[in-house]
């Protein structure tokens, strides 16, 4: 159990690589002229003595932290880790005022709710107003996103999908008398944090921003220099005078899910970061065998395996899938190098979190290929059913060979095809391709078999594919993210569909294996739809009920110079809209949509069993990701609730920033009618709005592995700061910034 490790440490880091002095003087040339520019003037000293007040802040609030009992421990060791905990707000937020150093045009996702959180806090009583469900007592929902803590220059290129990671929970706490919801949050500490909060002089993140390489403005110039200067930060941080080497550069800021003991954080650049819950301490990265810090496990290697290019197979998408019936873990690797795709398959070996959940012969996969993809692309998420899985080869690559073609490194090609590929689960080398029309899918809500006997063989046979997704039209939303004006599509046969993301619906034939053909293709609803999710219990199988998000206000590819702002979940009764689909003749292949009303127009519909429900927030008011919960012995599947952190806009002040004392809420929304907020816990601070969450049963926080270590920020050693390699250090690390 995990509550029985009384003998947690903090782990150190590995200590600092020697980096070969030929490739350092080499990276120093290629820097050379960059050198020569004179950049002392916005390269202060007040810079360094805030980075001084952060770490001393984290590493004085640690030595008070109100951890969770089995990591209580004494700190008698000054040089060992210290997990950052609580901290008066002066000292957990040491930046300036934002609105004293922005562009003249805001960023819209480094502003408002999305401006970033400094303050981090151990788990926290929180007043709440209605009726806790008794299903979420003894649990915790926690929503992770990105969360820059190296936020100074205002002025630089963001994006939505960058930032370190930082977990935000609610815990529902059993007591005597019920249960106390008890607010928590943490940066996941990821090797790019470790290094970034150690060091005194950096204003900008150490990775490039996803919205300058999504620019087609960007120079090859100015990006070759942001990739030089990140090498050269992950070189620096394993030069003598560094507190943390940077092994992996996954930020951990996506997902978050569950799995065979572990509550792990994802980000499809790295491999998943496992956290201990309810607390969010991190404890290690996890590589498909055992994570760092754990008592036990497997040895070995596991993700990437061996070899100069093994770290790339590291890289892991963000949404691995969890089968409800037998705990495997099915994940993909997306990278640069062919065979592009790789495919692992990871089996449930500890005690199940829920007892009755059969678990099979235990079958691992690690870094099989996928064949048949040609070149490295943005590929984020994918569909897995109960017997397959369905990879998702979209005309929106992501190749650092673009440059040479004079294209930007993550660009979308409306001309060529997507493609659909089908295997069975355990044979990647089976896969079957679908082609279709040029679109984006970031999110796929679910995937199922439609089987039969055959009456001859007297097996069962898979005779369909079918598979739900948030399906866009353009690649608008990957510009609008990074407040990038998207490139202008070229038109091609006057078939053009508007820019639009919808609920959408495949289904691939697999019962003619002389024919790969889509046998239906459209959207079940013409309003803005996406951050799908399903029972989870039931996902990979046929499901009825789909929930998500959308908004009154436009669409998910927002207006330059505006960030998408959900003020509407929905839930759709997909059985009914896709019977629909399949009857109505004038539902036509990729342009066909079979409910065509607007938000506003369900919402003042009267009809009777309506599939689709929508919950729409009071004016200012705005939601992210929803997660459903069922209610124990439930009669029917959406006889449960919906969890989501919601922030009321009042709390903005004139300038468009949140006022110090802005407060975010966690409702909780009854599934079945979509109308009543069953109970409201009012957190301690705001939550940003952020990207995917999950909530986690008491059964599977009480099922923890056990743990040895955890990770930690470290003080700097103030008394070695006068030799002559620090002083050059510290002067190359004021210069990069």
């Amino acid at each position: 159990m995990f509550t029985s490790c009384s003998h947690l440490v903090f782990r150190d880091s590995d200590p600092p690589r020697r980096v070969h002095p030929t490739l350092a003087g080499y990276m120093l040339e290629a820097l050379r002229s960059r050198l020569r520019l004179s950049l002392d003037a916005r390269l202060a000293t007040s810079k360094s003595q805030r980075h001084g007040h952060l770490i001393n802040g984290l590493a004085k609030s640690a030595r008070r932290s109100t951890r969770p009992r089995c990591l209580r421990r004494p700190l008698s060791n000054p040089d060992v880790y210290r997990q950052p905990s609580p901290g008066s707000p002066p000292k957990m937020t040491p930046f300036p005022n934002p609105s004293k150093r922005r562009k003249s045009h805001p960023h819209p996702y480094l502003s408002g709710n999305f401006a970033p959180v400094h303050k981090t806090v151990p788990l926290t009583p929180c007043k709440y107003t209605g009726t806790i469900p008794e299903e979420l007592i003894g649990g915790e929902y926690v929503r992770n996103g990105g969360n820059p803590v190296s936020n100074e220059d205002l002025g630089r290129d963001a994006h939505w999908f960058d930032g370190d990671g930082m977990l935000s929970g609610v815990a529902f706490t059993r007591t005597v008398d019920g249960v106390q919801p008890e607010f928590v949050n943490q940066y996941v500490l990821t090797d790019v944090f470790l290094s970034t909060t150690t060091s005194k002089h950096l204003r900008t993140p150490i990775l490039p921003s996803i919205a300058t390489l999504v620019n087609p403005l960007s120079s090859l110039y100015n990006i070759i220099l942001l990739v030089f200067r990140t090498i050269f930060l992950v070189i620096l941080s394993r030069l003598p005078g560094s507190v943390q080497a940077i092994k992996k550069i996954s930020v951990a800021n996506t997902g978050i899910l569950f799995h065979d003991g572990r509550g792990l954080a994802t980000c499809e650049s790295g491999p998943p970061m496992r956290v201990s819950l309810p607390g969010l301490e991190t404890i290690g990265w996890y590589n498909g065998k055992r994570a760092e810090g754990e008592l036990g496990g497997e040895e070995g290697s596991g993700f990437g395996g061996v070899g100069l290019l093994g770290f790339m197979k590291e890289w892991t998408t963000a949404h691995p899938r969890v089968d409800p019936r037998t705990g495997e873990l099915v994940l993909f690797h997306s990278t640069f190098a062919p065979p592009y795709v790789h495919y692992s398959i990871i089996p449930a070996t500890h005690l199940p979190a829920v007892s009755t959940t059969p678990l099979d012969r235990p079958t691992r996969l690690l870094n099989a290929p996928i064949p048949g993809i040609s070149s490295a692309k943005m590929m984020h998420d994918f569909g897995v059913s109960f017997n397959h899985t369905v990879i998702m080869d979209l005309p929106l690559s992501l190749d650092p060979l673009n440059l040479v073609k004079n294209k930007a490194v993550v660009a979308y090609d409306p001309a060529s095809k997507s493609r659909f590929g089908v295997f069975p689960r355990h044979s990647p080398e089976q896969i079957r391709w679908f082609e279709t029309k040029a679109c984006c899918i970031f999110h796929t809500a679910n995937t199922w078999d439609d089987q039969v006997n055959n009456k001859d063989s007297g097996r069962v046979e898979t005779i369909n594919i079918n598979m739900l997704t948030s399906r866009l039209t353009s690649a608008s939303l990957v510009f609008s993210a990074g407040d990038v004006a998207a490139p202008q599509p070229i038109s091609l046969d006057g078939t053009e569909e508007e820019d639009q993301c919808r609920l959408y619906y495949y289904q691939f034939r697999m019962d003619d294996p002389d024919q790969n053909r889509i046998n239906y293709q459209f959207a079940l609803s013409a309003i803005p739809f996406e951050f799908p999710s399903v029972h989870e219990r039931q996902g990979m199988g046929w499901v009825k009920y789909v929930y998500g998000c959308s908004t009154s206000e436009g669409s998910f590819g927002a207006a330059l110079g505006r960030a998408v702002k959900i003020d509407c979940l929905v839930k759709f009764d997909t059985e009914t809209l896709i019977k629909r689909g399949k009857k109505d003749p004038t539902v036509q292949d990729i342009t066909g949509c079979v409910d065509t009303r607007t938000v506003q127009e369900i919402v003042d519909s009267n009809v009777e069993d309506d599939p689709i429900s929508v919950f729409r927030l009071p004016p200012g008011w705005y939601t992210q990701e929803p997660r459903f919960v069922s209610r124990r012995n439930g009669q029917n599947e959406d006889d449960g609730w919906l969890l989501t952190y919601v922030f009321d806009e009042s709390q903005l002040d004139s300038n468009g920033d949140c006022r110090p004392d802005a407060v975010s809420e966690l409702w909780i929304i009854d599934a079945r009618d979509m109308n009543t907020v069953v109970a409201r816990i009012h957190l301690t601070q705001r939550v940003t709005y952020g990207l995917h969450g999950n909530f986690f049963s008491e059964d599977q926080i009480k099922s923890q592995r056990p743990v040895e270590t955890i990770r930690g920020i470290k003080e700097m050693d103030e008394t070695k700061q006068g030799s002559l390699w620090l002083a050059v250090r510290d002067w190359i690390e004021r210069f990069l910034g």
